[in-house]
C-alpha cells in the first residue's frame, strides 16, 4: 500500500472517531443517561420502630432553603478546611442500576432528610435519618420516563406541615406523610394538559397557603393544587415549561407569583393564577432552570445559551428594565445575592471551565471573575460560600466584592465522579450535604 494512501486511511479514521466521540457527547446531552459511576449499594430496610418526626434550629425544607435565598441559617461553621471535614455517614443507594441518573437535592426538617431516587421501573423517594444516614422510610410509584440526563427527578421535595411534596421528571406529583411515608395523594400534570419539555418536568413544587404550585407546560403551564387532597383549584397560561422554580415577591404588600417558564418570566395573581405581567426572556432551547432572585422591588434573572442576565423593577401590574447584560450566563447553577452584590457561576454547565463572578444588582457592573474553582453551584452559610465544581470538589469562598477570596477547598468531597456532579451543595443543622446520583454524603461542618 503506497504512502499516501496509508496517510489518508488514518486521517479519516481519526475524522470517524472525531465524529463519533463528539456524537456520543451530542447524544449524552440531548437524549442520553448519565452512567452511574462508583459504589452502588442496595437499599437496606427501614429501622424499627420509627422515629418521631423533630425540628431543628437550621432546617432546609424547601429548594434553596429559608426564603429561596440559597442561605443556610447554620452558624458556628468550620472555616479551617485544611485537615478537610469529618464525614458523619454516606449512602450510595439513590440510584438503582446503571442508567437511572437522578439529581434531585435533598430536604432536611429534623431528623427527617428526604431525597427521592430511582430504580428502572420507579421513581423512589428516600427518607433517611439526617444525624445517622439510616434509612426511616422509602416510597415509590411505577413511572415511565425518558433517558435524556436520567429518568430520575429533578426536582428537589418540599416539606410542609407534617407532609413532603415531590415532583418526578414524567410529571407526577406526590403528597406523602413525612413521618411514616405513607402516600396521601398522586397526581400526573399531563392530566390536567400538562406537557413533558425536553428535558422532563424538573421545577420543585412551591407550596403556597392552601396550594401546591407546579409547572405543567402544554395547556397548563401553570397548575395550582389544592395541598391536602390534591384537587385542581386553577391552571394558568399555555406554553413550554421551564426549569426553575416558582417563588413569590412583595411589591406594593400584594403577594406576586413568579414563574419562569420557557419563553419568559411572568407574574401572576396566586389566589387564581391571573397573569398579572411577562417579561419575555426566550432562550434557544426553551431553557430557563436558575431560580430569580428578590430584593424588594427588583428581579434578577438569568440564562445560558448567550442569553446572559436581566433586572427588572416591578410594581404590581408591570415591569421595567433596569440593565440587561452578557456578564453572567447561569445556565442552571443558582446565584446568591449579599449585600446587594450577585455571586455565582456563569458558563457552561457540563464543562469545568467556567467563571465565578461578582456582579453589582443595582448596575450589573461585573467586580470580578475568577476561573480558579471550575463550573458549579453554589450555597451561602455563615458568612460565607460553599462552591461545589461539577468534579465533586468543595471551596470555600469569603464573599467580598473587591475581590476573590477562596479560605478553603476539599479535593474531592465526593467519590468516583466521572459525570458532572450538578447537584446544589444544602447545609442544614450543622451538617453539609453532598449528593451526586447514587451517592449521599453528610459532613460535620459545625
Amino acid at each position: 500500500m503506497k504512502r499516501s494512501v496509508k496517510i489518508i486511511l488514518i486521517v479519516v479514521a481519526i475524522v470517524l472517531i472525531a465524529l463519533a466521540y463528539f456524537g456520543y457527547q451530542i447524544y449524552q446531552s440531548v437524549l442520553g443517561s448519565e452512567p452511574i459511576s462508583g459504589k452502588q449499594e442496595g437499599i437496606p430496610s427501614p429501622v424499627s420502630p420509627t422515629p418521631p418526626v423533630t425540628t431543628g434550629i437550621a432546617d432546609w425544607t424547601n429548594w434553596r432553603g429559608p426564603n429561596f435565598e440559597g442561605k443556610s441559617a447554620t452558624k458556628g461553621i468550620r472555616t479551617d478546611w485544611s485537615m478537610g471535614l469529618k464525614r458523619l455517614w454516606q449512602v450510595n443507594y439513590l440510584c438503582q442500576n446503571n442508567g437511572t441518573a437522578s439529581w434531585a437535592a435533598p430536604v432536611i426538617q429534623g431528623n427527617r432528610l428526604v431525597v427521592p431516587g430511582r430504580d428502572e421501573k420507579n421513581d423512589l423517594v428516600f427518607c433517611i435519618n439526617a444525624d445517622t444516614g439510616e434509612l426511616i422510610w422509602m416510597g415509590s410509584y411505577q413511572a415511565e420516563a425518558g433517558s435524556s440526563h436520567g429518568p430520575g427527578s429533578r426536582a428537589t421535595a418540599f416539606i410542609n406541615e407534617g407532609r413532603v411534596y415531590t415532583f418526578g421528571r414524567s410529571g407526577d406529583l406526590v403528597c406523602w406523610q413525612l413521618e411514616d411515608g405513607k402516600m396521601l395523594w398522586h397526581k400526573n400534570v399531563k392530566d390536567a394538559g400538562g406537557a413533558e419539555p425536553t428535558w422532563g418536568f424538573s421545577t420543585t413544587p412551591l407550596v403556597l397557603d392552601d396550594k401546591v404550585i407546579i409547572q405543567g407546560g402544554g395547556s397548563a403551564l401553570v397548575i395550582a393544587y389544592d395541598k391536602l387532597n390534591g384537587n385542581l383549584i386553577w391552571k394558568s397560561m399555555e406554553g413550554e415549561a421551564g426549569y426553575a422554580a416558582a417563588i413569590t415577591m412583595n411589591p406594593e404588600n400584594n403577594v406576586l407569583l413568579l414563574i419562569y417558564h420557557g419563553t419568559g418570566l411572568s407574574a401572576l395573581n396566586p389566589s387564581d393564577g391571573k397573569v398579572l405581567w411577562t417579561a419575555p426572556w426566550a432562550t434557544e432551547y426553551a431553557v430557563n432552570a436558575t431560580t430569580p432572585i428578590v430584593s424588594g422591588n427588583i428581579i434578577f434573572h438569568s440564562s445560558g445559551y448567550k442569553m446572559g442576565c436581566e433586572a427588572l423593577q416591578i410594581t404590581q401590574d408591570r415591569y421595567t428594565v433596569l440593565w440587561k447584560n452578557n456578564l453572567m450566563e447561569a445556565q442552571h447553577s443558582d446565584p446568591v445575592l449579599i449585600d446587594g452584590y450577585i455571586y455565582g457561576y456563569s458558563g457552561e454547565s457540563s464543562r469545568n471551565n467556567g467563571q465565578f463572578k461578582c456582579i453589582e444588582l443595582a448596575s450589573g457592573k461585573e467586580m470580578w471573575s475568577t476561573n480558579q474553582i471550575g463550573q458549579g453551584t453554589t450555597t451561602f452559610v455563615d458568612g460565607h460560600l460553599i462552591c461545589q465544581d461539577i468534579k465533586g470538589n468543595i471551596f470555600l469562598v469569603k464573599p467580598d466584592p473587591t475581590a476573590f477570596v477562596k479560605i478553603g477547598e476539599i479535593k474531592p468531597a465526593i467519590d468516583d465522579v466521572k459525570n458532572p456532579a450538578w447537584t446544589v451543595p444544602v447545609v442544614a443543622n450543622g451538617k453539609l450535604y453532598l449528593r451526586y446520583m447514587q451517592q449521599l454524603v453528610c459532613y460535620k461542618l459545625d
